[in-house]
């Protein structure tokens, strides 16, 4: 292998170690913030446990799919049965992050092509496991306002503690507002000093729109003035 190619695998690992910084480090400053978002999600809802929710975010590169990954596993941390699904059929992500095949994922199930139960993979994170896209397909929306897709969370739900979808952008696509309401919550994630705030108030207002429970925003990329890790907020709606 020459040395260029094993800088770019270096670089590589590297990118995605930090991707999951909550298992790789899980006593750094960022790690414990995403412990926060985890405890103000938990009591956002007096009345009834949350056990799904949604991440998405106005736009491309906000950081969603990292917060998903990170989230999903301090959930795991606390010893409950944690299923994250990459619920974006158009540029999906999470089996990069994990490291794992993605031949056989969501849209394999949703076509009856699989079961749930062979399409979900344990990751490299005790007690959480991953169900991957799966092949991208023509009709990605139409897959996900399907019956089945209504049927498969509910399969989900009794497999699992919880249930975290990770979904494409909701101002580029409807595939967002399809799930929103068939979730405990939703959650927008946001970028400092990247995301539009008129964006960010109509990715907000198209949620709404779509009978979801916003349950606040991450806010992402914010740099500590003493360091720079990186800061995750989780602010009430």
């Amino acid at each position: 292998m020459g040395r260029k190619q094993k800088k770019a695998n270096n670089d590589k690992f590297v990118t995605l170690k930090r991707r999951l910084l909550a298992h790789n480090s899980p006593k750094a400053p960022v790690a414990e913030q995403y412990r926060t978002i985890r405890t103000n999600i938990q009591f956002s809802n007096t009345d009834e446990a949350i056990t799904s929710i949604l991440l998405t975010s106005s736009g491309p590169g906000e950081g969603k799919s990292t917060t998903a990954s990170n989230l999903a596993t301090v959930y795991a941390q606390q010893g409950l049965r944690v299923l994250l699904i990459d619920a974006d059929l158009r540029k999906p992500t999470a089996h990069y992050t994990f490291r794992v095949e993605n031949h056989i994922g969501l849209t394999n199930v949703l076509t009856n092509q699989s079961t749930l139960g062979k399409a979900v993979q344990a990751t490299e994170v005790p007690d959480l496991f991953l169900l991957t896209s799966g092949p991208i397909p023509p009709n990605p929306a139409e897959l996900l306002a399907s019956n089945r897709m209504t049927e498969l969370l509910k399969e989900m739900q009794a497999e699992f503690d919880m249930v975290i979808f990770d979904t494409p952008p909701v101002l580029a696509v409807a595939d967002a507002q399809i799930l929103a309401n068939q979730v405990d919550g939703s959650i927008l994630v946001v970028s400092s000093g990247k995301t539009d705030k008129e964006a960010a108030v109509k990715a907000k207002e198209l949620l709404h729109k779509a009978n979801a429970k916003v349950l606040g925003a991450v806010l992402n990329n914010r740099k500590l003035d003493e360091g720079s890790d990186y800061y995750y907020y989780y602010g009430a709606n």
